[in-house]
């Protein structure tokens, strides 16, 4: 085997240790940015304030829904509807069941300027869902909603809207729900259950 190095000799006087030079270093110049980087600021700063809201707040049941729970995420300060009026809503569904499977959204639905087309109707017209009525109908304009819509006050049948316009979103979603293997298994508690982001967007009132 080969040692390279030096050996200390018996009674040698060490050397002393080298000088080392003093001086100011030098400044490193600033990092640039990377498209990563940028990427990754852009994508943390764009984390809406409203998934922020619903790590801090909690699901309560509102009165009189039939079980609907509800988590808001804004607080409006418009006008509350009631029986009659029409009203303009953006929502973002998604099934329970299915990984949180989104299977519409209004904002989705672009026009030809590229704005997002809101979803209207009118509340007591038994059009939709029962547990969009409920959630709206003690909500204020501008405010933003997010709602656990139980079975019972989901999807009954096939022409109850919101109906995804995508036919597939649409196969999907009533396959899913209306699945009558699952739903003899007793597994309709989860199949049905939607959850529901809702805006409330604009209110017509009735006269």
């Amino acid at each position: 085997m080969v040692i390279t190095g030096s050996i200390p000799v018996a009674g040698a006087v060490p050397s002393p240790p080298p000088k080392t030079k003093t001086g100011t270093l030098a400044t490193a110049p600033p990092l640039t940015p990377t498209r990563r980087h940028l990427l990754l600021a852009s994508a943390v700063s764009a984390i809406p304030t409203a998934a922020a809201s619903a790590a801090a707040g909690r699901f309560t049941e509102i009165p009189g829904s039939g079980g609907v729970k509800a988590l808001e995420l804004r607080v409006g300060s418009g006008e509350v509807p009631a029986d009659g009026d029409q009203v303009a809503i953006h929502y973002y569904g998604r099934l329970a069941a299915k990984q949180g499977w989104r299977f519409d959204s209004t904002y989705d639905h672009k026009d030809a300027t590229g704005d997002p087309i809101p979803f209207v109707f009118t509340i007591g017209s038994g059009k939709v869902i029962p547990g969009i009525e409920a959630a709206l109908k003690s909500m204020r304009v501008g405010g933003l909603r997010r709602v656990v819509i139980p079975p019972s006050q989901g999807y009954q049948n096939t022409s109850q809207e919101p109906i995804p316009p995508n036919f597939f979103d649409r196969q999907r979603l009533f396959t899913t729900i209306f699945n009558p293997t699952r739903l003899a298994n007793g597994e309709g508690s989860t199949l049905g259950t939607v959850i529901f982001d809702i805006e409330l967007i604009s209110i017509r009132q009735h006269t």
